[in-house]
């Protein structure tokens, strides 16, 4: 193998490895915020909870399967970044983060 596809198999490696689970739990800890509450008050808690499986599966295998690697990078960078940033301005809008 040589030393540029040793470089790309580790960064679809680390991209779809620790970088996807960590975007899949940001978009699970967002989702509380884009998601309506239902009749319960509990249906935007409980919904991100029990999809993190499938939203991992998503990110996992389109992070695995793109053929364009920067594309794949950019595309759970820009997921994790829009869901991060959510989460900030809400707690920002709480007098959380002041």
């Amino acid at each position: 193998m040589t030393r540029l596809m040793r470089r790309l198999a580790l960064s679809r490696g680390l991209l779809a490895g620790p970088v996807v689970f960590v975007t899949a739990a940001a978009v699970m800890a967002g989702g509380a915020l884009w998601l309506p509450a239902g009749r319960a008050q509990i249906d935007h808690i409980v919904l991100p909870v029990v999809l993190f499986p499938a939203i991992w599966a998503l990110l996992f295998f389109y992070a695995s399967l793109d053929r364009q690697l920067l594309r794949a990078w950019l595309l759970v960078g820009a997921v994790l970044a829009v869901h991060l940033g959510a989460i900030a301005w809400h707690l920002h809008g709480a007098g959380v983060l002041a």
